[in-house]
């Protein structure tokens, strides 16, 4: 089979996984997760091949795997589709498919060994695994069949985003996995607070959607095409680049860079559009897994990277265009704003949630300093440790769900973190597996792949000048390490705090062992980018990322020089900050011990009560107010009052002085009297005599014959 054929399947598997599920084997939980797995491991197998094969291929950039048919037509042409692996499509397609396939697997553990408490209530259920009315809640989801559809619909979209070699399929892919956002998020529809998360979801991330269709259609109506390979090339870069808009003095190039970018702050969770993905948390821990590391926020990402040439057209390697400037405040202030919040927080997920606000920001600063590498390299490594962190979190959920059970008080939120401690004990695979997540988080220096990545954004920081990127950045990362250290210590350390922590378990292998071979990529995937100049290790192995994804490009971007103050920084907040966790969170037993519960942070800056004052609550005066009492019922039903008498004068005045006398009387009625009267008048000459017959036509023939005589004779 050919590469390109291939990539035409990859998304194949779990679409047909969706229908199958949903139309054939919905009845059977067992078939249905079976159907679900083994169409994520073959898209798992066929991604890895075609993964291979792309790192067999020289020059894989310029000759990328490529192929593509005509869609519509468009006058002369046509509209092409088609799919495109170079090396940015075969580095992400690596990870999607390893992380995809992982969360598939953790599922069928997730549901099958009792539901967490947190996450009950859903369609109106108790807990699973609860006593009611002297019987036993089943332990299995009964949405099970409909779970795993879901998660085949959202696993197609993120890989026909990925391999798609053009802005419109790609948006496809995108727009599937908002839809499965909200189907996933809002999975326990019984419960209101997950029907809000998942209706707050999909209208925040539609709006950085509108204005992503707003760039598409723009590009299109300057270039005339939407295929990646069209546009950036140097001709057609330099085409944007040179057309003013006027809009903020920003090129054709720069205004299109920056609607598409607004859909990623709005698919990727950057401020000011953030709100929605603490909220996620309302849906199965998978769906987190999913939407955090392996599809939603990561597609968002990788966009932006995708779109880089038309982020850097103009820009001559100094003094950043001002669409970079914008991309680069953006992700740098929600790389700082995110990590106050995650202080605070006490639900395990939630934590992890403002993580990946942080770290997401932290490539998108990338981005916006020009470093597409690095935020390339961080967008990796960042999935296999984000997956890792929330498929443990899901873990240690359930493990307390069993303490939870044994004690039978329902009344202990396993989520929270003050309720746990102790857990390395009960459970060394997920606290083993959750440490290295932790640590790869925080940057733990040389053995993590979060080190690494993280590094080389602060490096290349530092190379170029950009000081202010540099400082919040490093005070970031600083936060970042003091608070997964908060989450490792309360959760996992010291003893146990309540009776349901004490009676913890460890979780089956279906969940653990997803674990684990994510560990393994959360520590060594950071090796593939070592720079060349680290001293010591530098050149040991080859920085084969830089050099295969650098390829994406024409021109390969230059890795910074070594400096040991990117350096020396990266190792005192990620050491600082861990130590720092453990020394303030080590002896802490309440939540009134802990000296970060300020309600400034505790409640997200406030963020969503200043939405609802300026967004929501004048949105539904609007609608019921203004538009409902004023304008339905005054103005249009003012109107309608009015034209109702009006027009039932008229149509009195039309009966009255028309339709009786005319209509009915004269028309309706005198045509009948008439042809009744026809009817009396020509009755005495049909008497059925044949004598008289013949006399009236032989009087007619006499008539007729003297009117032929006297007008011949005329």
């Amino acid at each position: 089979m050919t590469t390109e054929l291939l990539i035409w399947l990859l998304p194949l598997p779990p679409v047909l996984a969706f229908f199958l599920i949903v139309l054939f084997t919905n009845k059977s939980k067992a078939l249905s997760h079976s159907v679900g797995v083994g169409a994520a491991f073959l898209s798992f197998l066929g991604a890895m091949v075609v993964f291979v094969r792309a790192l067999g291929v020289e020059h894989l950039g310029e000759h990328p795997f490529e192929s593509s048919i005509n869609w519509l037509p468009t006058g002369e042409t046509w509209l092409k589709i088609g799919v495109l692996i170079d090396p940015l499509g075969a580095a992400v397609l690596f990870f999607v498919a390893i992380t995809i396939f992982m969360i598939f697997l953790f599922s069928v553990g997730y549901h099958n060994f009792g539901q967490p408490a947190g996450d009950h209530d859903h369609a109106g259920l108790p807990p699973h695994g609860a006593t009611v009315h002297g019987h036993t809640v089943p332990s299995v989801e009964p949405m099970y069949s409909r779970f795993f559809a879901f998660l085949g619909l959202f696993a197609f979209g993120m890989y026909v985003l990925v391999i798609s070699d053009n802005l419109l399929t790609m948006f496809v892919g995108w727009e599937i996995m908002g839809l499965c956002s909200y189907l996933l998020i809002g999975f326990w529809y019984g419960k209101p607070s997950a029907r809000n998360a998942a209706i707050k979801a999909f209208m925040t991330t539609r709006i950085g959607d509108v204005f992503m269709l707003i760039g598409i259609a723009f590009l299109y109506s300057v270039t005339g095409t939407l295929s990646f390979r069209e546009i950036f090339n140097e001709t057609t870069l330099h085409t944007l680049a040179s057309v003013p808009t006027g809009v903020l003095g920003l090129s054709a190039a720069g205004l299109i860079a920056v609607l598409l970018f607004i859909g990623t702050v709005g698919k990727s969770a950057q401020f000011p559009l953030h709100v929605w993905l603490p909220d996620a948390m309302e849906g199965p821990t998978p769906v987190s897994a999913m939407i955090h590391a392996a599809t939603m926020v990561s597609a968002g990402v990788y966009a932006v990277i995708r779109m880089f040439p038309l982020l850097t057209a103009g820009y001559e390697g100094h003094g950043l265009t001002p669409e970079m400037t914008f991309v680069a405040f953006i992700g740098t202030f929600t790389a700082i704003f995110a990590a106050t919040i995650a202080l605070a927080q006490n639900d395990i997920k939630r934590v992890l949630a403002y993580s990946t606000i942080s770290q997401l920001g932290f490539m998108i600063a990338a981005l916006g300093i020009g470093a597409y590498v690095a935020a390339a390299f961080h967008l990796i490594t960042h999935a296999f440790f984000k997956a890792l962190l929330f498929l443990g979190s899901g873990s240690v959920i359930h493990g307390m769900e069993h303490g939870v059970l044994h004690t039978g008080n329902h009344n202990v939120d396993p989520q929270d973190m003050f309720n746990m401690g102790g857990l390395r004990k009960k459970m060394p695979i997920t606290f083993w597996t959750f440490l290295i997540g932790g640590f790869a988080l925080s940057g733990f220096p040389l053995v993590t792949a979060g080190f690494w990545s993280k590094d080389e954004i602060l490096a290349d920081a530092w190379a170029h000048g950009h000081m202010a990127v540099f400082i919040t950045l490093a005070i970031a990362a600083f936060l970042t390490a003091f608070y997964t250290m908060r989450q490792i210590t309360l959760t996992f350390l010291g003893e146990p705090r309540t009776k349901e922590a004490e009676h913890a378990q460890e979780t089956p292998w279906t969940m653990t062992t997803p674990l684990v071979v994510l560990s393994f990529f959360a520590v060594t995937y950071g090796w593939v980018g070592i720079p060349e100049h680290f001293p010591l290790i530098g050149g040991l192995v080859p920085n084969w990322f830089h050099d295969f994804v650098g390829h994406t490009l024409a021109e390969v971007p230059e890795a910074p020089e070594f400096s040991w103050i990117p350096l020396l920084t990266s190792l005192v907040v990620a050491l600082g900050g861990l130590a720092a966790g453990y020394y303030a969170y080590r002896n802490v037993k309440t939540p009134a011990e802990d000296k970060l519960q300020i309600p400034v942070l505790k409640n997200k800056w406030y963020f969503d009560e200043i939405y609802d004052v300026v967004f929501i609550k004048p949105a539904l005066w609007f609608s019921e107010v203004f538009v409902s009492k004023w304008m339905d019922k005054g103005f249009i039903d003012g109107i309608l009052h009015i034209f109702g008498p009006v027009t039932g004068g008229v149509g009195s005045a039309i009966r009255n002085y028309f339709d009786v006398p005319f209509i009915n009387r004269f028309l309706g009625d005198g045509t009948a009297d008439a042809t009744w009267w026809v009817g009396k008048n020509l009755r005495p000459i049909q008497t059925g005599r044949i004598q008289q017959y013949l006399i009236l036509s032989l009087i007619v023939i006499f008539v007729v014959g003297g009117l032929l005589y006297f007008f011949l004779l005329a």
